[in-house]
């Protein structure tokens, strides 16, 4: 087998494996951490802006994820960002990619 092809065989294995890099052009959410007491799950406020159908306000709207944190490594107050990933359990369909910013600690 040359060099070329034992490097694109390495490379093909990669992008397969699961926890990989997101793919390209796959949703990405970023937000705050508001609770890890749960055994590898963080629940995640997501804030979105809405635009008043009638006034065109735009109007502040938050979400509650609960994503996956495989090393318990996000505290309260983190800013992370998270992705889509199969369902784990009846409510947590998301999983921890990066911490972004860490909460200054009292």
């Amino acid at each position: 087998m040359s060099i070329e092809a034992q490097t694109t065989a390495a490379q093909s294995s990669e992008k397969a494996a699961p926890g990989a890099a997101p793919i390209p052009g796959q949703r990405l959410l970023t937000g705050k951490v508001v609770s890890n007491k749960m055994d590898k799950t963080i629940a995640v406020s997501v804030e979105r802006l809405v635009k008043h159908p009638t006034y065109g306000k735009y109007i502040r709207r938050t979400t509650k994820l609960l994503a996956h944190d495989e090393d318990g490594s996000s505290r309260e107050g983190d800013l992370v960002v998270i992705i889509p990933c199969r369902p784990m359990s009846r409510h947590k369909s998301w999983r921890l990619l990066e911490i972004v910013q860490k909460a200054a600690r009292s």
